[in-house]
């Protein structure tokens, strides 16, 4: 079986629009968490998010969709196009089933909805579009990205909150290992509006400090919860030998290896599978944990999870064993968006040979006995652990390996 790789990749972060954006910012340790624009959130416990400020939806999308389309759709549409680009991908040219697409959602485009439902008690129902009928759908993404792109392929939409941008990507590799010649697959996501912004805060988990420098803190004495944001990352998968038929010679990376597990209901006295997940992605990557050069790791910064990371990550690699990181800490955490963006990262860190930073956390619990880095450092690299934690209990890892890198900018 010959490798799945990525030969194309969009990101949409608060840290940038693209990955070279994107990557500059982050190695500089430059925070995209501030406090809420897209709505006045005064009235609200919590109040600071990483936003997305910088994109104009008609700079890069035809004037037909914008009515259509929730402002997540419109990111992942953008993101979509960006990694065929990369990926020099022509869809007329592959066979009519070749191209497919699968992402990841965790409430689909709940500001789009919002909007109608304020309509519908202050107006009217005829005031109500009629795209509310599928612009809420969490499978929205994948729907016009298939649409706009002329993909006939395999499609679907997977849901397992934070691990989502992971899990998706995986489906994807199985189907391009079952002869799909390419996939768009990852996610993007977010919710910039008050009935979102409510759905989250009901989950207990989000902060409510009100200094952006100290309201996500993973790993750190002083974790209080994490930070929304939106946006997140898509690719093309292809199989090698397919990618080289189309004379393409370089690509981001591999991925090598993926496993998902669901933890134990609570108060069941059962401990967490995050640890099997990731024995099991290192399993099908055909790798030792010495080989791993960082994880990212998923950082909730609430502090029970935080714990049950890192007696993972311990129990895996050994006390102080590998490096790992939360970028995330400059972005907030993206629902489903979130995992995706962090193997743009991690893919990143593969070709430029530099380990991202976990900004803010000046006092990591010393119990964990984690290798945190918290600036920037240079490590030749040739495999990487991403980690991803759902809402609910869903647990995701994945390998990726630099078999080669391309030199594309976005």
């Amino acid at each position: 079986m010959t490798a799945t790789v990525v030969t194309g990749m969009g990101v949409v972060a608060p840290t940038g629009l693209g990955t070279r954006e994107h990557w500059q910012r982050t190695m500089r340790g430059e925070s995209a968490i501030g406090p809420v624009t897209a709505f006045d959130a005064r009235q609200y416990s919590s109040g600071l998010a990483g936003e997305i400020t910088a994109f104009e939806p008609a700079e890069h999308l035809p004037a037909r969709l914008l009515p259509q389309t929730d402002h997540m759709t419109r990111l992942a549409l953008a993101a979509a196009a960006w990694a065929i680009e990369d990926a020099a991908v022509n869809p007329a040219e592959l066979p009519e089933f070749g191209l497919g697409v699968v992402t990841a959602s965790s409430a689909g485009g709940f500001e789009f909805g919002h909007r109608e439902l304020d309509k519908l008690w202050c107006k009217g129902p005829e005031h109500v579009s009629a795209y509310q009928s599928f612009a809420w759908f969490y499978a929205v993404n994948s729907g016009q990205i298939s649409i706009r792109h002329g993909m006939r392929g395999p499609s679907g939409v997977l849901v397992t909150e934070q691990a989502g941008g992971l899990d998706a990507v995986a489906q994807a590799r199985r189907r391009v290992r079952d002869g799909t010649a390419a996939m768009v697959c990852g996610s993007v996501d977010g919710s910039p509006c008050p009935w979102g912004w409510v759905a989250k805060l009901a989950g207990g988990r989000i902060s409510t400090v009100d200094d952006p420098a100290r309201a996500y803190l993973p790993f750190d004495v002083d974790a209080t919860g994490h930070v929304p944001g939106d946006g997140g990352a898509l690719f093309v998968l292809e199989d090698e030998e397919g990618a080289r038929d189309r004379g393409l010679t370089t690509w981001h990376g591999e991925i090598a290896g993926y496993a998902a597990t669901f933890d134990p209901p609570p108060g069941s006295g059962r401990p967490s599978s995050l640890r099997r997940a990731i024995e099991l992605a290192l399993a099908d990557a055909e790798t030792e944990p010495d080989a791993i050069d960082v994880v990212f790791a998923d950082g909730s910064g609430v502090a029970e999870h935080d714990r049950v990371e890192a007696e993972a990550l311990r129990a895996v690699f050994g006390p102080y064993g590998v490096p790992v990181t939360v970028p995330k800490t400059m972005t907030g955490r993206l629902s489903a968006g979130g995992a995706a963006l962090d193997l743009a990262t991690a893919l990143l860190a593969l070709r430029h040979g530099e380990i991202p930073p976990t900004v803010n956390v000046s006092r990591p619990v010393p119990e964990y006995e984690l290798d945190l880095v918290t600036q920037p450092r240079r490590k030749r690299m040739s495999a990487v652990l991403v980690v991803a934690r759902g809402h609910g209990g869903f647990n995701a890892a994945m390998v990726v390996t630099r078999r080669q890198s391309t030199s594309g900018t976005r």
